[in-house]
């Protein structure tokens, strides 16, 4: 029985654990590297019917060429919130309106706009790193709670937390090459 619950918490740790990466991996893709790329407006919120919602919720966006994103808004009445809601989230873009399409040209980044997004990329890193840590300590407690109970030995449990320690060893190393490489396409190294 302590087996099957110790292969059930492992893989409930790898699973939070890898829910973290893919946190990383949205934050990441919404940071402008000189290149159109959709997921850039993904964390775009507009004002529309009464409440906020996502870009994607009232629009289509498609990147048709590469330092250029189009933005088909499917209600018209809706056009002058989706602009205004582009404009001020902060990503430098300036919506170029045409009947219910949105333009919108990728400006080159200058080299301080750029440190500043890969310390940004660094930072979104941080916080994930912190998040696999913290559910790391949780699997740790829990194994040391379990061999107090008696639910499991000493020796299991030594076992178990060199297990949990390599699963995150290995999270960790993904998250170090996906925003590794992020930052290198960021600087355009």
């Amino acid at each position: 029985m302590a087996i099957f619950d110790a292969v059930a918490h492992k893989a409930d740790l790898e699973r939070r654990m890898n829910s973290a990466v893919d946190a990383l991996r949205s934050d990441l893709g919404g940071l402008r590297t000189g290149r159109a790329s959709t997921s850039l407006l993904d964390r775009v919120t507009v004002e529309v019917y009464g409440s906020n919602m996502a870009l994607s919720q009232v629009a289509t966006v498609t990147a048709p060429e590469p330092r250029m994103l189009s933005v088909q808004i499917w209600d018209k009445s809706n056009v002058q919130m989706v602009e205004k809601a582009i404009r001020s989230a902060g990503l430098g873009l300036n919506p170029i309106t045409d009947g219910q399409t949105l333009r919108l040209p990728i400006p080159d980044l200058t080299e301080e706009r750029r440190k500043e997004l890969a310390k940004l990329a660094s930072q979104y890193s941080e916080k994930a790193k912190i998040a696999v840590r913290n559910v790391r300590r949780d699997g740790m407690e829990s194994l040391k709670a379990a061999e107090k109970k008696g639910d499991i030995s000493q020796d299991e449990q030594k076992k178990l937390e060199t297990d949990v320690q390599k699963i995150t060893d290995k999270i960790t190393g993904e998250m170090d090459a996906v925003s590794g490489a992020k930052e290198k396409e960021i600087l355009g190294k």
